[in-house]
């Protein structure tokens, strides 16, 4: 059997994150994090939490919207589009500002719902 080579300069940063509880606490201070929302608007009008929707799909083209200078945290159902959103926004544009919540809704409506 062949052994898979991974190269070292391929492994990614891990991406900042919070947690739903401390998330909740951060929206009711005076300066919140901007909220970013990259599920898609069926998923939104299901449950949402206020923060502007800007599906997966798009992010890449509506960076323009993405605040640079303040917390944005960035969501979706489970935290793994949202991660892999941070990702690339943070290696293209070089965003350092980006938070992923984790676990996403799923943990929003477990602590909340």
């Amino acid at each position: 059997m062949m052994s898979s080579e991974i190269s070292e300069t391929s492994a990614q940063p891990p991406v900042a994150s919070v947690t739903a509880p401390l998330l909740q606490q951060q929206l009711n201070m005076p300066d919140p994090p901007y909220l970013i929302d990259v599920r898609e608007p069926w998923e939104v009008k299901i449950y949402n939490i206020g923060g502007v929707c800007i599906p997966f799909s798009q992010i890449m083209q509506r960076v323009s919207e993405i605040p640079a200078n303040i917390p944005v945290v960035v969501y979706c159902e489970k935290g793994i589009r949202s991660s892999i959103a941070i990702q690339k926004l943070s290696d293209k544009f070089g965003f350092t500002n980006l938070i992923n919540l984790k676990d996403g809704m799923q943990s929003w409506k477990k602590n909340f719902q």
